[in-house]
């Protein structure tokens, strides 16, 4: 977790001209992600494309979409890798009420092992690249109807707070 977490700022202060984000903000700010029970020692690694884009979603100020899901560790490069467990995280999803799951184009694979239900209840996105995946998260890919306009930090605490109501809680992650 450590590992995904650092990979994941430093690819969004490697990119952060072109996501929007200053900077400046760098160099006067400090980032500390604390994930004090975030994964058994012995998982492989699976979170860096949530962070990378909890993280740029934080910095833009810019919601993440109450409906999506994502798993797939990063490189420093952008590539969204594989990870295990595929059908366990989908069918988690599915329960949750997530309709739409971001998923590395590397584990396309794994399709066939998803149950017919969990495959008919969700959208899956193969991504390739963490900007393709920042782009559905953020609800900026195209022909999409939700409003991608970056929120002030007191909209994005309400429509936080809104989500956080909404869902019921789960036994665990979702992914």
């Amino acid at each position: 977790m450590k590992e995904s977490a650092q990979a994941a700022l430093s690819l969004v202060k490697a990119q952060a001209e072109e996501l929007g984000i200053d900077p400046q903000l760098f160099e006067h700010s400090d980032i500390h992600v604390h994930v004090p029970a975030g994964a058994i020692p012995k998982d492989g690694p699976s979170a860096g494309v949530a962070m990378f884009v909890s993280l740029a979603s934080l910095l833009r100020r810019q919601p993440v979409r109450p409906d999506v899901a994502m798993t797939g560790e990063i490189s420093l490069r952008g590539l969204v890798l594989p990870v295990g467990g595929i059908k366990e995280k989908t069918i988690a999803a599915a329960q949750a009420g997530i309709k739409r799951v971001i998923l590395p184009a590397r584990n396309r694979r794994d399709l066939e092992d998803i149950p017919q239900s969990t495959r008919e209840a969700l959208q899956f996105v193969w991504v390739e690249r963490v900007s393709e995946a920042l782009n559905v998260a953020l609800g900026d890919t195209p022909g999409d109807e939700t409003d991608t306009a970056p929120v002030d930090s007191a909209t994005h605490a309400a429509l936080a707070r809104k989500e956080r109501s909404r869902r019921q809680p789960t036994s665990g992650p979702v992914l």
